[in-house]
């Protein structure tokens, strides 16, 4: 059993802490957050609560530390946090720049503690089914992508929070849905070479924009597409274009909410095949994942390559977004590809 403490009881905080409750492989015991009055949550769910990063780093029967936490702050905390000699779990995205994510993924491997990445949708079993289709060939020549994740649960945010802020959430919703988008393209489709992004404000007053667009080209050579609106009714779907088929999944719910995902497969010869796939907890699946890493040393689907690739990408469509052109990316340094 990993004991871990979470730093940040905002939507997703808390979230984590209802997921984990009953999990045998790591369980939440400690929660920090610099409001008290986020104190009464805590007991309610049987947590300690404190103020007090002393408290948790010096705390030898802690063994881990979940940030959730506004953006521009993950990478002094994920630095805090490993020098103290305890495992790291940070929501996405881990950094807001590449030279920060390396940043992390360094202190992290000199300290000897595991890095784990909130991109739980690698774990939804339609994402996993539509890997194996890419990866076995079974789609032919991939030749392009297009993947939605929208939503308005961010839609009434206050202008003043850190979410609608351009330094800790840029390009509007990339940072918040965007990325997840990004980290399930590098895992299929393999690396990102260039960007071209734009945003818009339309029914918000968000400093930065509540729709994004962007179009990638990856080293395979195919093309992809990804679009994150904050200020619609949920949608979540990709489709993967092969020459032999094609193969989409739409997502009925948000991945915080149960509820189906269905998969079709229509292929060249006409026959088209529809599965429909229950939901599973896949932030447990992904605390879980990260939990045995630390304790047997098992496999952790997220490498340190893409964890900084990832954040890569999103530096490119930001500079993309201020230039309004495409703009390349720039990816990790091969010693880090060599031993992640």
């Amino acid at each position: 059993m990993i004991r871990a403490a979470i730093v940040g009881l905002g939507w997703w905080g808390k979230h984590m802490i209802r997921r984990m409750a009953d999990s045998d492989a790591l369980r939440i015991v400690v929660a920090l957050d610099t409001s008290p009055a986020q104190e009464a949550f805590a007991a309610e769910h049987g947590v300690r609560f404190t103020t007090d990063w002393d408290e948790v780093l010096g705390d030898p029967a802690i063994d881990a530390v979940i940030l959730c936490t506004p953006h521009s702050l993950h990478t002094a905390q994920v630095e805090r946090v490993a020098k103290a000699g305890k495992h790291v779990f940070c929501e996405k995205p881990l950094a807001l720049s590449r030279a920060d994510a390396e940043h992390s993924v360094a202190v992290c491997r000199a300290a000897g503690v595991k890095l784990g990445i909130g991109h739980e949708r690698r774990y939804e079993p339609a994402m996993m089914e539509i890997k194996r289709l890419v990866q076995s060939g079974a789609l032919g020549t991939i030749s392009h992508v297009e993947a939605n994740f929208s939503h308005d649960k961010l839609a009434a945010v206050p202008k003043t929070d850190w979410r609608a802020s351009p330094v800790d959430a840029p390009a509007a919703g990339m940072t918040a849905m965007g990325i997840h988008l990004t980290d399930a393209f590098l895992d299929i489709f393999g690396p990102i070479r260039e960007v071209y992004a734009i945003t818009a404000s339309r029914a918000s007053e968000r400093a930065n924009g509540d729709v994004v667009s962007v179009h990638t080209r990856f080293a395979s050579g195919a093309t992809g597409y990804l679009n994150a609106i904050l200020v619609t009714p949920l949608y979540i779907g990709i489709t993967v274009f092969g020459t032999e088929a094609w193969v989409e999944a739409r997502n009925h719910t948000h991945p915080d909410t149960p509820g189906p995902t269905t998969l079709t497969i229509q292929h060249k010869d006409g026959r088209r095949e529809v599965t429909e796939y229950e939901w599973t907890d896949t932030v447990r699946a992904n605390l879980e994942a990260f939990a045995r890493a630390i304790e047997t040393g098992a496999p952790y689907v997220f490498t340190d390559e893409q964890k900084v690739d990832n954040i890569a990408v999103l530096e490119a469509i930001c500079r993309s977004v201020a230039s309004n052109a495409p703009v390349p990316v720039t990816a990790a340094h091969p010693p880090l590809a060599a031993t992640a």
